[in-house]
């Protein structure tokens, strides 16, 4: 792993804020080697259901973004959403075990998009690049004693679509097309 170090910039080095609370960002920040705090925003993530998913995705990155440079007016901010789509369903994280369930059945056998949207916003100047990350991700089809079993393990539920390839979710993924740090959560290309 690289040394950790400040953003530097003309005038004055510059604190990086990570707006996020969540342990698969942080780890795929580090790999930059890039020196950070960590202050997540709670900005509430409703998914309208005739919402189009990247526009989604992108409003929700950005609200965090601005949520958390209101308490950081020098720093820079980075923040992310990831967020599923297949056929005309949006997934974020489910509420509880049952909605977890059934976003499992549903990507089952069946291949879905995952979106991460990436809001790197200047606090100083309000300055704000938006980049988003598409990955096609395939799942095998599952019977409900494994969905069943990796509920129970807790991993899916603070995840978008219910699983994380990074971790047990691994096993459920025949293919991906596409950026597979984007379905970690943070497409560190587009960082």
């Amino acid at each position: 792993m690289l040394n950790p170090r400040p953003i530097h910039c003309q005038d004055a080095p510059r604190e990086l804020v990570l707006a996020s609370a969540s342990r698969r960002r942080q780890d795929l920040l580090n790999l930059l080697g890039l020196r950070f705090q960590v202050d997540p925003s709670s900005v509430p993530e409703i998914i309208r259901p005739t919402a189009e998913l990247g526009s989604l995705v992108r409003e929700f990155a950005r609200a965090k973004a601005k949520a958390t440079a209101a308490r950081h007016e020098n720093a820079l901010i980075i923040a992310a959403d990831t967020l599923v789509g297949v056929e005309n369903q949006i997934f974020g994280k489910p509420r509880d075990n049952a909605d977890a369930r059934e976003m499992l059945l549903t990507l089952s056998g069946r291949a879905h998009k995952v979106l991460t949207a990436v809001a790197v916003l200047d606090a100083k100047t309000m300055t704000e690049k938006t980049r988003l990350a598409q990955t096609d991700v395939y799942f095998r089809t599952l019977d409900d004693s494994e969905i069943d079993a990796y509920i129970e393990t807790a991993e899916p539920l603070d995840k978008a679509g219910a699983y994380g390839i990074q971790g047990l979710g691994s096993v459920f993924v025949t293919k991906i097309e596409g950026d597979y740090y984007n379905v970690a959560g943070l497409p560190i290309a587009r960082v």
